[in-house]
């Protein structure tokens, strides 16, 4: 009796997982539809980032940009799929390219480097 109790409860925590994971595959997505709309669209690239998860890179046709990170590399993919944007292999010179910086980043990048004010 014992033997058939605990594949039955290893099913239940993978379908408890899995439905956790398809939630947060959702709420990203709803997150990149509201990032697309917000910006006349956006295109996206998805880098691994080890243990922690994965990130969701995003650039609007603005040239506005912003990030999620999601807790797998699955989810990650899930939720760019669900949102419908254009997906990049890599962050290549094109569209990287569409990305439009302002004082705050420059500050923050290259400030000391170019004599601007300390990040400190």
């Amino acid at each position: 009796m014992a033997e058939t109790a605990e594949p039955q409860t290893q099913q239940t925590d993978d379908s408890k997982h899995a439905a956790r994971a398809e939630r947060r595959a959702a709420k990203l997505a709803r997150q990149i539809g509201a990032f697309a709309k917000a910006h006349g669209g956006a295109e996206g690239q998805l880098a691994y980032l080890g243990q922690t998860g994965t990130r969701i890179v995003l650039v609007g046709e603005d040239g506005g940009w912003g990030d999620l990170v999601a807790p797998s590399y699955a989810v990650a993919e899930s939720a760019a799929q669900k949102s419908g944007i254009t997906m990049h292999e890599s962050f290549d010179g094109d569209f990287a390219s569409k990305i439009r910086t302002g004082p705050y980043e420059w500050t923050r990048m290259a400030g000391i480097q170019l004599g601007g004010p300390s990040n400190g």
